[in-house]
């Protein structure tokens, strides 16, 4: 590996990391009846304006599970019954999946629950984006592991019997004969079936499943991620691309999350090297860490997944250099900035081309502001 092991403290007790404990405040101060946005500071590019009223699904799960763990169980009802009245009021769907995105703010009292979208001036119509009317089969998953914690935490089974209906939903419709694949893009009545498979959705289904007490859905889902290992390179593939070959892309979720799973394997240690070694920022001893492996920056969300790993297996030198990052890259309305750069490639694509098209650009997010939290609780969302 190019990242040396002396830099790691290895075995020891938690870190004490730095931090002004005001992410948490961040987040619950937003909380006001709904949904909330997840990009803030939004200007008048392409990316702003179809942003401008998103509730991403998965940083509001992000959001509401750093709010329990943090104790802040009444914002964090706020969330679930708006992910409740979702997942039931859809304009079309009554299969019970979630869309992978809703209008931020306070949900209507009745009737369907909003989409996001934007009024295009030029050409005289309303718009929305093909991803976010879509079902991503890891924001289900996200979802789902909120609202069963949010039961566990209230006492209130509703949410776990949303939670329940949303993994019918999943094993009816992106089951496959190796885990469960990536969901649907587009809009009713027909979008886009994705055929490729998941590390890091298996590995939340994994966890969501076993929750419900979905054994063998649990164990289908996490055969999947098992077979995603390999040993020689001590990685994790990103998942199967369409036409069913491994994925080898760098992944910081599909390497670092497996490790903060029930029933992790000592093993897979060798991820957390692995995504330093490769995906560190800078080179030598990392800050953080990119999205993927050209270095053209630093993606806080997923620098917040390292920081919370570290600081879990006593890696306590990467822990603190990470958390003093998520810090350092906290804007003024007290949330964490979604990359270090002005915009951020991935090497993904959105889906909506062939072409990776998928960026993070710097603008206040909430799901980073999530994980941030997390890691300054050092809380695992799937434990």
């Amino acid at each position: 590996m190019a990242i040396s092991r002396r830099c790691f403290l290895v075995g020891g007790a938690a870190a004490s990391m730095p931090g002004d404990g005001s992410w948490l405040d961040a987040l619950a101060s937003r909380v006001r009846g709904g949904l909330l946005l997840s990009y803030e500071g939004l200007g008048d590019s392409a990316f702003d304006r179809a942003h401008g009223n998103c509730a991403y699904l998965y940083d509001n799960a992000v959001a509401g599970v750093a709010l329990l763990a943090g104790g802040r169980v009444a914002a964090a009802r706020v969330l679930g019954d708006a992910l409740v009245a979702a997942q039931g009021r859809d304009r079309f769907w009554k299969d019970d999946r979630w869309r992978n995105a809703y209008a931020a703010g306070p949900g209507p009292a009745a009737g369907s629950y909003p989409l996001p979208g934007w009024w295009d001036t030029a050409a005289g119509h309303w718009v929305e984006d093909a991803y976010q009317v879509g079902t991503s089969t890891g924001v289900v998953a996200w979802a789902m592991l909120f609202l069963l914690r949010l039961s566990a935490a209230t006492g209130d089974a509703h949410y776990r019997d949303t939670a329940a209906r949303a993994g019918d939903w999943v094993e009816s419709h992106v089951r496959g004969p190796r885990g469960y694949a990536g969901g649907f893009l587009g809009w009713e009545t027909s979008p886009a079936s994705l055929a490729w498979v998941s590390t890091e959705h298996n590995l939340d289904l994994a966890v969501a499943f076993a929750a419900l007490g979905r054994t063998e859905a649990a164990r289908h889902a996490r055969v999947f991620v098992e077979s995603m290992w390999d040993a020689r390179a001590g990685r994790f593939f990103a998942g199967l691309t369409p036409d069913g070959a491994d994925n080898q892309a760098a992944a910081v979720d599909a390497n670092i999350w497996p490790l903060l799973a029930p029933g992790a394997s000592p093993a897979w240690l060798p991820a957390l090297d692995w995504v330093l070694a490769h995906q560190g920022v800078p080179a030598a001893d990392p800050e953080g860490v990119d999205f993927n492996d050209d270095r053209d920056g630093i993606w806080l969300e997923g620098t917040a997944y390292v920081a919370l790993l570290a600081q879990r297996v006593g890696w306590r030198a990467v822990a603190a250099r990470m958390m003093r990052t998520l810090v350092d890259q906290t804007a003024p309305a007290g949330l964490v900035w979604a990359s270090s750069v002005p915009r951020l490639t991935t090497g993904f694509s959105t889906g909506l081309t062939t072409q990776a098209d998928f960026f993070y650009y710097r603008r206040p997010h909430i799901g980073a502001t999530g994980w941030a939290a997390l890691a300054r609780l050092g809380a695992s969302p799937f434990t």
